[in-house]
């Protein structure tokens, strides 16, 4: 069962880019310079000034587990990211959390978020669909309730939809600039990358990261069976093999480690490795 509580605001914005794009097989890369963030704060301002060609609602889907930490500063961040024209719609979806994330989350009700709460611990993937099934964006982005990635880079992976380019993007933790991670988390990541290039002929530099945004229509259109971290590969696989081509910018990234509550572990690596394989041959 699932606890909704909902309060509305609208909300609008200003930021920057630097626009220049290739394209690459079925995964386009759209390059921007990167700028300077850490745990403790917001990027700096960019350059350009960021403004959708014409209005549109982007549902921003943050699914938390225990982040009673990260959860407020998360949620102020993506409410200060200014883009123009867009109007953000953000919807929490608690995983059953335990540390106090739930009693948090409802004081913030109250600053505009949709909480969604899931009375027993279902994984990422079911909160994402939970969150999907609520949106009424005409774009869903996912957002880590962690600090790992961060919401200056919003203008970057919605500048390739606004320009027309694209109607999926990821944003690729390893062309931009990143905090060093672990270095079997960087050889399995880049592994199941390969994988996937290789099973759906594409190019595609960061399969498994957390920053993905698609049109409405086509994330809804998809049946999704993953309840936990093997929503990545499956939603992969079911994009591209609709024949979307995928637009990949480069994003800025600061990986936490175990005590600092990071939950992927290497049994998700081979459960990501089965969903890809499998996908390809079924639906």
């Amino acid at each position: 069962m699932e606890k909704i509580s909902r309060f509305t605001r609208n909300d609008s914005s200003v930021n920057v880019f630097m626009k220049r794009y290739t394209s690459q097989a079925r995964c386009l890369t759209y390059p921007f310079g990167t700028t300077s963030t850490n745990r403790a704060g917001v990027s700096p301002a960019k350059s350009v000034i960021f403004r959708a060609k014409q209005k549109m609602k982007l549902s921003i889907i943050i699914p938390a587990f225990n982040e009673k930490n990260t959860i407020k500063d998360i949620l102020r961040r993506v409410r200060a990211v200014d883009l123009p024209g867009v109007e953000k719609e953000i919807i929490v979806v608690d995983d059953a959390s335990t540390d106090g994330t739930r009693e948090i989350l409802e004081q913030e009700r109250a600053n505009g978020i949709l909480l969604v709460a899931h009375e027993t611990n279902k994984g990422k993937g079911a909160s994402l669909k939970t969150g999907f099934r609520q949106a009424t964006g005409d774009y869903l982005l996912v957002q880590d309730a962690d600090l790992e990635y961060d919401p200056q880079d919003y203008p970057k992976l919605l500048r390739p939809i606004l320009d027309g380019k694209a109607e999926v993007v990821y944003g690729s933790r390893f062309t931009g600039e990143h905090r060093n991670i672990f270095f079997h988390h960087w050889v399995g990541n880049k592994l199941l990358t390969l994988i996937a290039n290789i099973l759906y002929n594409t190019t595609l530099s960061d399969m498994e990261t957390g920053y993905k945004v698609w049109k409405a229509e086509i994330i809804k259109g998809i049946k999704l069976k993953a309840n936990r971290f093997n929503f990545e590969p499956e939603v992969t696989a079911k994009v591209l093999k609709k024949n979307i081509r995928i637009y990949e910018v480069p994003i800025s990234y600061a990986g936490r480690e175990y005590h600092e509550g990071k939950k992927i572990t290497w049994k998700d690596g081979f459960s990501a490795l089965w969903t890809l394989i499998k996908y390809r041959f079924v639906d």
